[in-house]
């Protein structure tokens, strides 16, 4: 399972409870969409996950930007996920920086507002926050490949499923 997650926005620790620090743990691999706010939620994000892969967002400390980058890619079951924040992107400029890096799946954050849709053929993820939801629900997503479908859910951290996409990979 690949386990998605985002906008953390906290001071000094990972804010990860109930079925999405189980998810966190449990994944193969993490992909953080920004938005950690300080190095030490950055590690400890780190120290719970497996494999992390991460972005840094708008609302970073400068040590986290100078831990991580603003693009990265991740090769995943044979899919190729792009993750960035997403305060720099317009629709248009993520959908040609997916063609760009041959991405399969989209990974976004920054707007808080947990999405599962289509990006010109792509999967688009943004997991939301499950620490700082504003005026959206609280959420990360969860990943997973079987018999030849990519299958997204996006969960609250009282481990309810409110979206569910599957496709043909």
């Amino acid at each position: 399972m690949l386990t998605v997650v985002s906008d953390t926005h906290g001071i000094d620790s990972h804010r990860l409870e109930g079925r999405t620090l189980a998810a966190v743990r449990g994944a193969e691999a993490v992909v953080h969409a920004g938005d950690f706010t300080t190095e030490r939620v950055l590690d400890a994000v780190e120290h719970e996950a497996r494999s992390l892969t991460a972005v840094y967002g708008n609302n970073d400390t400068s040590g986290v930007r100078d831990r991580l980058t603003d693009v990265a890619t991740l090769p995943w079951r044979g899919l190729r996920v792009l993750v960035v924040h997403g305060h720099e992107h317009s629709e248009t400029a993520l959908g040609l920086l997916a063609r760009q890096e041959a991405a399969d799946v989209v990974v976004v954050g920054h707007s808080h507002r947990p999405t599962l849709s289509d990006l010109g053929g792509r999967l688009l993820v943004n997991p939301g926050s499950y620490a700082d939801p504003r005026r959206y629900r609280p959420a990360h997503a969860e990943l997973a490949v079987e018999r030849g479908l990519l299958r997204a859910k996006l969960r609250a951290p009282d481990g309810t499923t409110y979206s569910e996409v599957t496709r043909e990979v």
